[in-house]
């Protein structure tokens, strides 16, 4: 019996160190986007608190907010601060200011018990022909730059230089991973990149989003789009694809061993799916993609082109951002896992072992107080206040009310409170911003209707001013342009 007990011990230990092994094995190649575009973003001690509180390990900035960085010292997360694309110009043209950038950002934050900084992104995604190739002539240069100063400080043999590039920088005339090369406009600079990045050990950094190819093609097979196996599969130069995350990697792949760099490291930059504002945003599909790419990572297998490579990848992102660009689509504003104030929209499991949990949500948050603000009930033509509407979704985030999303089923009345509500967080539940003429008023009774959650904004210490570029208020605009058409 005592035998017995002891091998059942022995077993059970073995069990759980194995277990933690998959664990630690699948995190420490999952990282997270923590973006700060939101109109009340979270204090960045909470952020961090709450990513340690996941095990998450890996963490990629947009930029080096001091404040930001410097909440991440003593965490042992390994951390990617990036340069901004307005700042490509004058780190590309002034060596002096390149040296001032790494002073000012990498050297301040390594110290004993600082900021483990790994890499340094340059630009986010600057060829995107949507750029018109506005930053084509500066990120390489930008890049030297920055790779000559950290070599001067001494940092070039542990903190990389790379740059976050979207997948159209390659391509393929028959959508076979094959035939993938990169864009021919910007193929002498890519090779300029590429072997950069090969001469100092630096992994080509690419953004990889499945949701976008169910997005821009109306005839693409659904079940592509996920990792589960279940999408009708494609046979090129016999490897077998089952979905386009795969497809889509191996690609790049093909279009580096063509420019001669075939074993070049890879991370996948930014990788998700939005829960909100699109008929295929929702949580039910979030979930399954994810369910997928966990249990991919877990199993240990790379794709096709390189079955036995660990991939290293980057969720895309930790939180919803009120205050990010909707020209690419309404559900920009979605990506989180997470919503606005650090509550878990699903379960995830992160080792892939559908384990389904709720991740540890965000400590410490504030809200404001319990009031919302709604249309009055005297109101009985709803078509003489359009304006107001036009404005308040103008100036904040209506973007749950377009079609397929979560508070698509609202009735009209529903959309022009729920278009003032937002307005009335956005501004901090200010009394003056619950006027629209006369026609809304403040109530306490929580205003949600089923799914659709008509929020509280939270007290952000850190707030900062951001003003919306015209480019961006005016996709703003046409939010409540087409809620007007309901009232």
């Amino acid at each position: 019996m005592a035998r017995s007990t002891f091998a059942i011990a022995v077993a059970w230990t073995a069990l759980m160190i194995l277990t933690a092994m998959v664990i630690d094995v699948v995190q420490a190649n999952v990282g997270v986007n923590w973006g700060t575009m939101a109109s009340h973003p979270l204090n960045p001690h909470i952020v961090v608190n709450l990513l340690k509180d996941n095990g998450i390990k890996k963490v990629k900035l947009f930029d080096s907010d001091s404040w930001t960085v410097s909440a991440l010292a003593g965490s042992k997360i390994e951390t990617i601060v990036a340069i901004p694309n307005d700042q490509l110009e004058s780190i590309a043209s002034d060596y002096n200011l390149a040296k001032d950038w790494v002073k000012e950002n990498i050297t301040t934050h390594i110290y004993e018990g600082g900021v483990d900084i790994r890499y340094i992104a340059v630009g986010n995604e600057p060829f995107l022909t949507a750029f018109n190739g506005s930053y084509v002539k500066l990120t390489f240069p930008a890049m030297e730059n920055i790779q000559k100063a950290l070599n001067e400080a001494n940092y070039g043999k542990k903190i990389k230089v790379t740059t976050p590039l979207n997948a159209d920088v390659y391509e393929s005339a028959s959508n076979q991973p094959s035939d993938g090369q990169f864009r021919s406009d910007i193929h002498d600079t890519m090779k300029d990149i590429v072997n950069f990045l090969n001469r100092n050990d630096a992994p080509f950094v690419v953004n990889i989003y499945p949701f976008l190819s169910l997005y821009q093609n109306p005839d693409f097979p659904v079940d592509f789009a996920f990792l589960d196996e279940n999408g009708k599969s494609i046979n090129d130069k016999g490897k077998t694809y089952t979905n386009v995350f795969d497809a889509n990697y191996d690609t790049l792949v093909w279009a580096l061993k063509k420019i001669g760099v075939g074993d070049l490291k890879i991370i996948v930059g930014e990788v998700g799916w939005p829960t909100d504002a699109n008929k295929f945003a929702n949580v039910e599909l979030a979930k399954r993609f994810y369910d997928g790419l966990f249990k991919k990572l877990a199993s240990k297998k790379g794709t096709p082109m390189r079955p036995n490579e660990k991939l290293e990848v980057y969720l895309f992102g930790l939180f919803d951002e009120d205050m990010k660009s909707i020209l690419p689509g309404f559900f920009e504003r979605h990506w989180g896992i997470f919503r606005y104030d650090g509550k878990p929209k699903f379960p995830i499991d992160f080792t892939g072992k559908e384990n389904d949990k709720l991740p540890v949500a965000a400590k410490g948050v504030q809200y404001l107080e319990h009031k919302w603000c709604v249309v009055k009930n005297n109101v009985k033509d709803l078509r003489t206040i359009a304006s107001q509407i036009d404005y308040a979704c103008s100036m904040s985030d209506c973007t749950s009310l377009v079609y397929g999303s979560s508070c698509n089923n609202l009735n009209h009345r529903g959309n022009v409170s729920f278009a003032y509500n937002m307005y009335f967080q956005m501004q901090d539940q200010s009394v003056e911003a619950c006027v629209f003429d006369g026609s809304a008023e403040i109530v306490t009774k929580n205003a949600s209707v089923g799914n659709c959650l008509f929020p509280i904004q939270i007290v952000s210490t850190g707030q900062r001013l951001m003003t919306m570029n015209i480019v961006s208020f005016v996709a703003t605009v046409l939010v409540g342009l087409v809620l007007s058409m309901y009232v």
